[in-house]
């Protein structure tokens, strides 16, 4: 399971259903990387949720190689409820990669 430390800005958690602690939706970036230089395993993956102009909550990952081109995805929501359901699904598939592709992501502080 992914632990993630508060980021050091202080950015505060949106109120939303209740799902466990690593999950909840926050405003802001969680960077994840994933590297076994032994097995050539060099990743990272990023999930960020931001509010745009007019309220929607707007949720972008990125992943692809470490210092390589990156491939990435934006997706907006009118309700908190389908973000944070797109957001655990995205950290619980990444709490997976050490039975998956033997190395486990580890979070980055920016």
């Amino acid at each position: 399971m992914v632990k993630f430390q508060p980021h050091p800005a202080g950015l505060s958690v949106i109120a939303a259903p209740p799902l466990p602690a690593p999950y909840a939706l926050n405003l802001g970036r969680i960077e994840l990387v994933a590297v076994d230089h032994s097995r050539n395993v060099n990743r990272r993956y990023s999930v960020e949720a931001s509010e745009d102009l007019f309220g929607a909550l707007i949720v972008e990952t990125a992943w692809g190689r470490i210092g390589g081109w990156t491939a990435g995805k934006r997706v907006s929501f009118t309700d908190r409820a389908g973000a944070d359901r797109v957001v655990a699904g995205h950290l619980r598939r990444r709490a997976t990669a050490a039975r998956r592709i033997g190395v486990a992501y580890t979070p980055v502080l920016l």
